[in-house]
């Protein structure tokens, strides 16, 4: 068995710190903050957005030492801009002023393009994305199949974006909503690399996507690093949990990257019932139920999660991972997950401003 590494990219939304409102302070923020970081640091698709990119690492400990880095970096950067980074899938509270789109061409295109699809409220839009590697194409693309039945339980233990305009959207991800409008949102489609290249080139050529970049499957080869990376996970304000995204991904991926090697034929899900698990990971998060993805009958979400830590227990214990994994499963599990904690500060005081405010005090703390 093969221990991978991992990496994480966490995209944060800036608000001002009167209004807490998202703000167009991005551009002055990265550059300050690329003194100490270079580039792991880097502009998202909206000037209210900060992306960080941590290094490849095998150890939990280095990763949350590392993203407790990255975050402090931007938080002293964003603090002399007079507005604070903060972890969540969707803004609480609208932006004051229109939102404008970061000046590369890449980007001037995308909106050019595909501005039909988003509003610059509905549209920014922050996830948490996980590496690990290293793989080769092929390898990713086979991962990327044996792992897509557990993805609707991942995208439901991070959910984190139950508000957008000062509203309950009743979701417990609203993100996952928003984002499914973008091209290729979704489960990874069932291909070798041969068929990948095919297919990938005849969306650019017929101009439903820019470049091979903007495929944005649940699983996805990496096209700037040798890695299969997962895009199912909101923004989350605690760190612990974002390492234990990290963590559960990885163990996963060690896992299954035996059947894989040993050329084992892995279980096919209906595409159906994969995107039934993933609208009710969306919509209900870990308070309701979930789609088992090999019976396909509804089972509490909280059961499936148990599931999933089982399924990636030899990926986690060849790591040293499971004791760090169980422990922060059941601080989550005690006192919930980022959309209930959302909902929670917002009862506790009534007002949207008090949710970021709890999400801000969160995103920064060790």
């Amino acid at each position: 068995m093969k221990l991978l590494t991992m990496g994480v990219e966490e995209e944060f939304v800036l608000v001002d710190r009167a209004s807490r409102a998202p703000v167009d302070r991005a551009p002055t923020v990265i550059a300050s903050a690329a003194r100490t970081l270079g580039d792991q640091v880097q502009h998202e698709f909206f000037n209210a957005q900060v992306e960080t990119i941590s290094r490849p690492t095998a150890s939990c400990r280095d990763l949350r030492d590392e993203l407790v880095r990255l975050r402090a970096a931007i938080g002293d950067a964003a603090g002399a801009e007079r507005c604070l980074p903060v972890a969540t899938g969707t803004p609480v509270v609208p932006p004051e002023q229109p939102m404008t789109i970061t000046d590369t061409e890449r980007y001037r295109r995308m909106a050019f393009r595909f501005a039909s699809r988003f509003s610059t409220v509905d549209g920014l839009l922050c996830g948490c994305h996980v590496h690990v590697g290293t793989l080769d194409r092929e390898r990713a693309l086979a991962l990327s199949r044996r792992m897509a039945p557990w993805l609707p339980v991942l995208q439901a233990v991070t959910a984190n974006s139950p508000f957008v305009r000062r509203c309950d959207t009743g979701f417990a991800s609203w993100r996952s909503v928003e984002y499914a409008k973008w091209p290729t949102v979704g489960p990874a489609p069932d291909l070798d690399e041969a068929r990948y290249l095919a297919h990938v080139a005849e969306l650019v050529r017929t101009g439903a996507l820019l470049d091979r970049r903007m495929i944005y499957w649940h699983a996805r080869p990496s096209e700037h690093v040798p890695t299969l990376e997962i895009r199912v996970a909101d923004a989350n304000a605690d760190v612990d949990t974002v390492v234990m995204l990290a963590a559960l991904v990885r163990g996963l991926a060690t896992t299954l990257l035996d059947d894989v090697c040993e050329n084992r034929p892995g279980r096919c899900v209906p595409l159906r019932r994969l995107l039934l698990a993933h609208e009710l990971a969306a919509r209900q998060g870990l308070s309701g139920y979930g789609i088992d993805p090999f019976t396909a009958r509804e089972r509490p979400a909280v059961e499936l999660v148990d599931r999933l830590v089982e399924r990636a227990r030899p990926g986690l214990d060849l790591a040293g991972d499971t004791g760090q994994v169980l422990r922060q499963w059941r601080r989550i599990r005690a006192q919930g997950a980022g959309a209930t904690r959302q909902r929670a500060a917002y009862r506790r005081h009534g007002r949207c401003t008090e949710v970021v405010d709890s999400l801000a005090a969160l995103t920064a703390a060790a």
